[in-house]
């Protein structure tokens, strides 16, 4: 293959590459964790608190990820930045991560909470599809789920700017979807803020602050995708200026949101209803607006969760494509088409995994399972703005140095440890998934030197 063959296209302005951040951050988790928040903790004080703290930690990783999206403004997020600032092995493992949790996971979760919601505002479809007593309920989700997932995998694949323009539609439309449910909500929404009050007190023992850790991952993955304008810094012009500009506004705006939102929630819904609901988003209209708005918005956020897939679909196949444009992954995953300058084969290997994930589990299996991955290499990515700034490579010093670094590391690390004593089970899954890419990076780095010499 020649150069043309790897090289991808700088395309992307501020306006789209904000959209495509706002549309990763704003997915399946925001319209179905808060159901499981409130299981854990049953205090919505602190509930909410929990959703501000996690807001600030995403925006100090944004901070952290700017100046580090300035310094290396390339395709892959922290699989390069790791790489770079510490070593080839662990990079690889935070994409090897991104290739079977990082993305696949989240485009499989988002396809199953589209699923969900939809087949919730059409209870019957399956019968008006002449399917029943043909395929299980079950099935037929996971039908629709996988059909979604082939649909935009393809779309990206004829190329970045038309990608690029049906996520601003997307996004666009999402925003107001939530904005417009949260104003509706608290101006002619049913609803008390007596829920607020504080009937279950929850004691700062040693279970409860598992339930408080385990609450914050749930929560960190309904805020990922904090860093995604990294992982297309290949495409995007002015990226010095573009990355961290599209990474603060992105994450602010969507923090405001998200308190918002889930202030509308538990104003809609008294607590103990609230405790271990899925559809939370669907619930809430249900209680502020009746029966009829709860099928509409159930239908909404079900179209809403069409913009985070596409987003997962857009960022992930740089990662991989960097990975093997390193000599750290096949080939043929490094290759561009010719025509539409996207890295198609990257693009369907991991619509092919997220599929697999699909028929595999279930919605909360997956996010369990995927919550806990998510922590472990943005936290060495941010430490890593340390190591830039003491070799002075740092481009773009952005302030707040070192004390949101330390704070960032030092709550993930927290949430990490609380977690696994929450959930070992999952964890453990989590931890062995990274760790099996490191007989894969040797196999390859020895195929690469036989390759080289």
């Amino acid at each position: 293959m020649n150069d043309s063959n790897h090289r991808l296209q700088r395309k992307l302005g501020l306006f789209p590459v904000t959209n495509i951040v706002i549309a990763n951050i704003i997915g399946a988790g925001i319209f179905t964790t808060t159901g499981y928040l409130m299981g854990f903790l049953g205090n919505a004080m602190i509930m909410l608190a929990l959703w501000v703290i996690g807001g600030m930690i995403a925006l100090c990783g944004a901070i952290a990820f700017g100046e580090l999206g300035a310094a290396y403004p390339e395709a892959g997020g922290e699989y390069v930045f790791i790489s770079k600032l510490f070593n080839p092995l662990l990079g690889f493992l935070s994409g090897w991560l991104s290739l079977i949790v990082g993305f696949s996971a989240p485009i499989a979760a988002s396809a199953i909470g589209f699923s969900d919601y939809f087949t919730w505002a059409f209870p019957n479809l399956q019968n008006w599809l002449m399917l029943n007593g043909v395929i299980s309920g079950q099935s037929f989700s996971r039908i629709l789920a996988i059909a979604l997932i082939l649909i935009f995998s393809v779309i990206h694949s004829r190329g970045v700017v038309l990608g690029a323009r049906v996520q601003n539609i997307l996004t666009l439309l999402k925003i107001v979807l939530v904005a417009g449910l949260i104003i509706a909500g608290f101006t002619v929404g049913e609803g008390s803020f007596s829920h607020l009050e504080n009937r279950e007190m929850l004691s700062f023992d040693f279970e409860n602050w598992k339930s408080i850790g385990l609450s914050l991952m749930f929560i960190m993955f309904a805020y990922s995708g904090w860093n995604s304008a990294t992982y297309i810094g290949s495409e995007i012009r002015n990226p010095g200026k573009v990355i961290p500009r599209s990474l603060l506004i992105s994450t602010l705006v969507v923090t405001v949101l998200y308190v918002l939102l889930n202030l509308f929630f538990v104003y809609a819904i008294p607590v103990d209803q609230m405790k271990n609901e899925p559809e939370i988003g669907g619930l809430a209209a249900g209680f502020a607006f009746g029966a009829t708005a709860e099928v509409i918005v159930s239908l909404l956020i079900s179209f809403a969760l069409f913009s985070s897939l596409s987003a997962f679909i857009l960022l992930g196949p740089r990662v991989y494509y960097k990975m093997a444009l390193d000599g750290y992954f096949f080939k043929s995953i490094a290759a561009i088409h010719l025509r539409r300058k996207v890295p198609s084969n990257a693009i369907y290997l991991q619509a092919a995994i997220a599929i697999i994930l699909v028929l595999s589990g279930t919605f909360e299996e997956i996010l369990t399972y995927m919550g806990f991955s998510l922590g472990i290499f943005p936290l060495l990515a941010v430490a890593g703005v340390f190591k830039l700034r003491k070799q002075r490579k740092s481009h773009l010093k952005l302030p707040g140095f070192p004390l949101i670094h330390i704070f960032f590391i030092g709550t993930n690390i927290a949430i990490l440890v609380l977690a696994y004593f929450q959930r070992p089970v999952e964890s453990t899954i989590a931890v062995i998934t990274a760790l099996s890419g490191v007989p894969v990076y040797y196999w390859f780095r020895f195929r690469k030197r036989i390759q080289n010499s």
